[in-house]
């Protein structure tokens, strides 16, 4: 039984890449720039001197091949341009290449497997994708045709699996083909032996063996095969037919919810941009909201004319699947831009996902406006994270911990509900309670950090009678207490016991001190800190 049965693979080859690369819109004066009639190749050290790393079509059909020392290449073509190659460069390219791909489809990567030694295709996961462009071969022919305006020379195959492909766009007669599903074993049979993406000395060993195409291996017995070359050829025989699986790692996770627009002419100004991701919104709220879903981190992703791909990226408090909130959160972003947006020759299409998505469950409204709040809170954090930086937006969240400096917790306020919030309201109520019954147990307002006071006890177990903070003595008229907070033993090196008192002073101030350490029982003698004021 076939395991890719329903998949479909498209293998996309740039046979003179990254020559070509040099040669995309020029972006300053938007004229498209074709690819020169002048030679050219570059080339880098390599074994014995020299050698060619890549050339253009025009330098290849003088004869100026992969791998060639440049001397040689030199008397074939004499007027051969040269330029040093940059691997780092060209593989930046080509991922820019394959995230612009996603125009087509989210599942797109790299061919780990090239001609030479580094990568010079891509591979495209277009199961279910076909019918957007009104069909497979639709779909590869404007793919083709937009790589042409960019100046880039590309050879695409589609087939049920990576190998068959690879192969097809490689050796394939065509520039361009579509393979049925099912008909793998019959394409590959005449295509030669390095179409199933085997290492160069195991493809000069089977050539010497008499086994010169793919279709020379149907029925031959695996086991001498293996034992001189390997398991390599038998899988990437099975792979390339479709019995042995290999998945493709996409660049980028694709994203469970999104929607995309093409557009018939570039948008090149603000409101166009603003009024396409509505739409989107609108579609991409559709989805959620039949699955009953809520969007928490958004990416808009642009696809410029020019091959550029800009990308927008948008957090919420809390899950929503408002279409017109979620637009608000990316024109926050555009205006944000604002000049240093650049739209380049125009946005020829554009895609708006849901990276992260936290279910909705079904609520019934209370006769109270407590949800409404809740509602128009979490909007007004994303306007301003959104505006400001989400990491700029936090909020209190309360911890498990007698440690009154440990008890809450800073985080950002898109973060969702944790099982820590659940005492929190549990947790206000008392104070509240206790507020109104005037005996607050701990004030409401805390220092950043404790300070350090000198104190005097008239026993060294009681509340302190005199204690000097910030230069200002104040004499303890009453005092409540103490408070024992043991130390949490799970935490290394803390062993010292708090004592927490509320005194009054002789002005009516109210404070919240602590001993830290116990006498006879701590190596260190105790020491005082003021650490909350009552008011």
């Amino acid at each position: 039984m076939r395991m890719d049965e329903k998949r479909r693979i498209a293998a996309l080859w740039l046979p003179y890449w990254p020559a070509e690369r040099l040669y995309r819109a020029d972006r300053r004066t938007r004229v498209k720039v074709q690819a020169p009639k002048a030679p050219l190749a570059l080339v880098a050290p390599g074994q014995g001197g020299v050698r060619v790393i890549a050339r253009n079509g025009t330098a290849a059909a003088a004869g100026v091949a992969p791998r060639q020392l440049v001397p040689d290449a030199m008397t074939l073509c004499p007027t051969l341009e040269l330029r040093a190659a940059d691997f780092a460069a060209d593989r930046m390219a080509l991922t820019q290449l394959a995230l612009w791909c996603g125009r087509y489809t989210p599942w797109t990567a790299i061919d780990p497997v090239g001609i030479g030694e580094e990568p010079d295709g891509l591979l495209l996961d277009i199961s279910g994708c076909g019918h957007l462009f009104g069909g497979e071969a639709e779909l590869l022919a404007d793919l083709c045709a937009r790589l042409r305006g960019l100046g880039l020379t590309a050879r695409v195959a589609a087939a049920s699996t990576p190998g068959a492909a690879w192969a097809l766009s490689r050796f394939g007669e065509a520039p361009l083909s579509i393979l049925p599903e099912g008909q793998e074993t019959v394409a590959l049979k005449m295509l030669p032996i390095a179409a199933l993406r085997l290492a160069d000395a195991t493809v000069d060993g089977l050539m010497r063996l008499g086994l010169k195409r793919a279709g020379d291996l149907y029925g031959k017995p695996r086991a001498p095969i293996a034992a001189r070359f390997g398991s390599e050829v038998a899988l990437r025989l099975d792979q390339a037919l479709g019995f042995a699986r290999e998945p493709i790692s996409p660049l980028r996770p694709p994203a469970p919810f999104r929607a995309r627009g093409i557009f018939a002419e570039g948008l090149t100004q603000t409101e166009d941009i603003e009024e396409a991701v509505r739409l989107l919104a609108t579609e991409l709220c559709r989805l959620l909201a039949a699955e009953r879903q809520g969007a928490r981190r958004l990416e808009l992703t642009l696809f410029r004319a020019d091959g550029a791909v800009t990308r927008l990226s948008a957090g919420a408090a809390a899950p929503s699947h408002d279409a017109f909130h979620l637009t608000r959160l990316f024109r926050e972003k555009l205006s944000q831009a604002g000049d240093d947006f650049d739209a380049g020759f125009g946005i020829e299409a554009a895609m708006l996902a849901a990276i992260a998505v936290d279910s909705l469950t079904p609520a019934q409204d209370s006769f109270d406006a407590e949800g409404v709040n809740a509602e128009a809170l979490a909007q007004i954090v994303d306007r301003l994270g959104a505006r400001l930086g989400h990491e700029r937006i936090v909020r209190l969240e309360p911890r498990a911990s007698h440690v009154p400096e440990r008890a809450v917790a800073v985080v950002p306020a898109v973060r969702g509900a944790t099982p820590a919030m659940r005492g929190w309201r549990t947790h206000v109520e008392e104070q509240m309670a206790a507020a109104l019954a005037g005996s607050l147990a701990r004030p409401l307002k805390l220092l950043a950090r404790p300070e350090p006071v000198e104190a005097v006890a008239e026993v060294p177990e009681g509340p302190p009678r005199l204690f000097r903070w910030r230069r200002v003595t104040h004499r303890v008229t009453r005092a409540e207490g103490p408070e024992r907070i043991a130390p949490e033993w799970w935490r290394p090196g803390e062993r010292r016991t708090r004592d927490y008192y509320r005194v009054e002073d002789a002005e009516g101030r109210r404070f919240w001190l602590y001993r830290d350490g116990l006498y006879l029982r701590d190596t260190e003698g105790p020491r005082w800190y003021l650490h909350g004021v009552f008011e």
